[in-house]
């Protein structure tokens, strides 16, 4: 039941906080930030916002203090939209999830090359012994 409750309140912060990001805010050094997921703690008093920059690392480090700084406002924008006595605080953290995705993509490219760099090795092997390495029974010879 309260998990429930936990992740219906998730869903809509998060709702309500991408509504708000799409509009835009007035800080230059926000760029194009996704929100990937939103926990709220159990006592519902505390939201973790997760969210991704597209773009380099310093886009990524300007955009999480543009939305460190807009806290404030996004908490109110939240507090009006919600019709709940108590609003939660609100924490925007970085997920690592484009860093991961990049190792990920990375470690599949290798295993890749290494069964390319297999098969073209297999491509020219042949058989240690007999063609036919199984053994058959004894043909029995008509001439006897």
């Amino acid at each position: 039941m309260a998990g429930e409750r936990q992740a219906r309140l998730a869903d809509r912060i998060r709702v309500i906080l991408a509504e708000r990001l799409e509009k835009g805010l007035r800080d230059p050094r926000l760029g194009f930030v996704t929100l990937t997921d939103v926990r709220v703690s159990g006592d519902l008093q505390h939201a973790s916002v997760f969210f991704t920059v597209l773009g380099t690392e310093e886009e990524r480090v300007a955009s999480g203090a543009a939305l460190a700084s807009a806290t404030g406002m996004l908490r109110s924008e939240v507090g009006r939209r919600l019709s709940t006595r108590l609003v939660p605080t609100l924490e925007f953290i970085p997920d690592a999830l484009p860093e991961n995705a990049d190792h990920i993509s990375a470690l599949l490219r290798e295993a890749q090359e290494r069964d390319a760099a297999v098969a073209g090795i297999a491509a020219g092997a042949v058989h240690a012994g007999d063609a036919d390495p199984y053994v058959k029974p004894r043909e029995i010879e008509d001439d006897e």
